[in-house]
């Protein structure tokens, strides 16, 4: 079971439980909040407006009869996303069931999404000198959810840190997630030498790989 958001958690109750309701019912005024938490119309507007503030909720205005018109409140994508996902359980799930059926098929469903990422490294990294590539390659791994930065050394060679796995509940059980990453890394920067110096799951707290230009590569300037 997925575990709750901690800034959803964290939010005070009233704000969480107006969350809820909202995205139980799609949308929401401030006189529905209010009769549904127990509290006046003007608390409920107030926490209403604290919400959208937060960028959690927003609003549009539509006229339901006679009267004034009112704001309808509905989730934002940040607000929606605060409640739980169970992406990971359902991907490990479904590989699970590919490997019961065909091994060798895990295996080149991780080489295929291996590829698709090189062709968009080589398309835009193209031509260019290798630190360039470089910082193409650490901003595709950011793209992809990897929070992703390099640094050049003073020797000439790179360091590419990934600071978030984007994939470690799936690498955490199925190992060829890892060697395809590195896989990637070295067929996008065939004018050097590729290392993973760290691991997350050998016990580092980020995943980084060594990059040496082979002899031949150039120094290359950004």
């Amino acid at each position: 079971m997925p575990l709750p958001n901690p800034v959803l958690t964290s939010l005070p109750e009233s704000r969480r439980l107006i969350l809820e309701h909202v995205k139980r019912q799609g949308e929401a005024d401030a006189e529905a909040i209010a009769g549904h938490l127990g509290i006046t119309v003007s608390g409920a507007r107030q926490q209403l407006i604290a919400l959208e503030r937060d960028g959690l909720l927003r609003h549009q205005t539509a006229r339901l009869g006679p009267g004034r018109p009112k704001h309808l409140y509905t989730l934002t994508a940040a607000g929606d996303a605060l409640f739980p996902r169970a992406y990971a359980e359902l991907t490990n799930e479904l590989l699970e069931y590919v490997e019961d059926e065909d091994p060798a098929l895990l295996e080149r469903i991780f080489d295929r999404r291996g590829q698709r990422r090189l062709q968009r490294a080589r398309a835009r990294a193209a031509g260019l000198p290798l630190p360039e590539q470089v910082q193409v390659v650490a901003q595709i791994l950011d793209e992809d959810g990897y929070l992703a930065d390099f640094e050049r050394r003073p020797d000439g060679a790179f360091v590419i840190t990934e600071h978030n796995c984007a994939v470690l509940s799936v690498a955490q059980k199925y190992r060829h997630a890892c060697s395809s990453e590195l896989e990637f890394l070295q067929a996008a920067l065939p004018s050097a030498a590729v290392t993973r110096i760290a691991h997350r799951l050998n016990g580092g707290h980020v995943c980084a790989y060594l990059i040496v230009p082979h002899a031949d590569a150039g120094s290359g300037e950004f």
